[in-house]
């Protein structure tokens, strides 16, 4: 693996766009708070959802299953981003990176193992 040297110069893009973004995320709030609506009136305060009024108390307890459930699709989902910088630039890394992966895989689904033979994913 080639070492690289890296100047801060090479950074300046990549701060460039993080300004930018920031500076758009900001200016779009700004706007929406100046030019929004201001009047609130009982009907526009009352809860709507799909054409339905809404009935009994919106604090329903959940069951925790479905947090769970929730919680494991991000930490896989997030867990299996790592593999598109990986699939890139595969052929470069050569056996090491292949070696790498494989260890990340295994990691993944010893997890996946362990989730599912604790019962994690049943619903009942």
């Amino acid at each position: 693996m080639p070492n690289a040297v890296h100047s801060s110069a090479d950074f300046v893009p990549i701060l460039i766009t993080l300004f930018l973004s920031v500076a758009v995320v900001a200016l779009v709030l700004v706007l929406t708070h100046l030019l929004g609506p201001r009047r609130k009136t009982v009907v526009k305060d009352a809860n709507f959802e799909c054409g339905i009024p809404s009935e009994g108390d919106a604090r329903a307890p959940f069951s925790v299953k479905y947090f769970l459930v929730a919680i494991l699709f991000v930490i896989f989902d997030v867990e299996l981003v790592f593999m598109y910088p990986w699939a890139v630039s595969f052929r470069e890394l050569g056996w090491f990176g292949i070696i790498e992966m494989g260890v990340f895989l295994v990691f993944v689904l010893v997890g996946f193992r362990y989730i599912i033979r604790r019962g994690a994913l049943k619903w009942e």
